[in-house]
């Protein structure tokens, strides 16, 4: 009777196996996740700079205060404020004295420490301390003068700070303001 003939299908007639996916991503994904840390690194890394900066600023000052109270101690001592850095800094050889008191770390009575240069020289009431950043932008954005009365004075910009500029952590308005009541004459009743 009737066989049954079973012809085999050409391969075009079949379905195409379906592909399994490589592990791994493609690159439109790895371009994508560098395209955000590139964005997250823009916004955080003026942040990051400018709080650094901050902290070396602060660090500075902290130093300022220290070089004060070696001053005093300096001074209860021997009679006189030291003319340098070096005399408030460890001795050279053998036990602390005038020209090395052990006040101060060695870093500090070298006159640089923390991105910013120290200089003291004495004047004819005592001493007057100047510090500044060693590369101005990057380390610091201010200037700092400080003497014997132990405030510590800030100037925004690469000039040198003065007496005359505000107290650290004061603006130029708030001296001024704090300035005028002193200067003011007393009412007359």
């Amino acid at each position: 009777m009737f066989s049954v003939i079973h012809l085999a299908k050409p391969a075009c007639w079949e379905r195409p196996a379906k592909r399994h996916r490589n592990a791994g991503f493609s690159l439109i994904e790895l371009l994508i996740v560098i395209a955000i840390i590139l964005i997250i690194l823009a916004v955080a890394l003026p942040k990051l700079t400018s709080a650094r900066r901050y902290a070396q600023e602060m660090a500075a000052a902290k130093a300022i205060s220290t070089i004060h109270t070696a001053e005093t101690q300096y001074y209860s001592q021997y009679g006189n404020y030291a003319t340098s850095l070096a005399q408030l800094g460890p001795p050279a050889s053998g036990n602390p004295g005038p020209n090395g008191a052990e006040l101060i770390d060695r870093d500090l009575a070298t006159g640089e420490k923390g991105g910013f240069k120290f200089v003291l020289q004495q004047t004819q009431t005592g001493y007057a301390l100047q510090v500044a950043p060693v590369a101005f932008g990057t380390g610091g954005t201010h200037t700092y003068y400080s003497d014997q009365s132990m405030s510590i004075h800030q100037h925004n910009g690469q000039e040198q700070a003065t007496a005359a500029d505000p107290l650290l952590g004061e603006s130029q308005q708030q001296q001024q303001q704090t300035a005028a009541p002193a200067a003011a004459p007393a009412p007359q009743p």
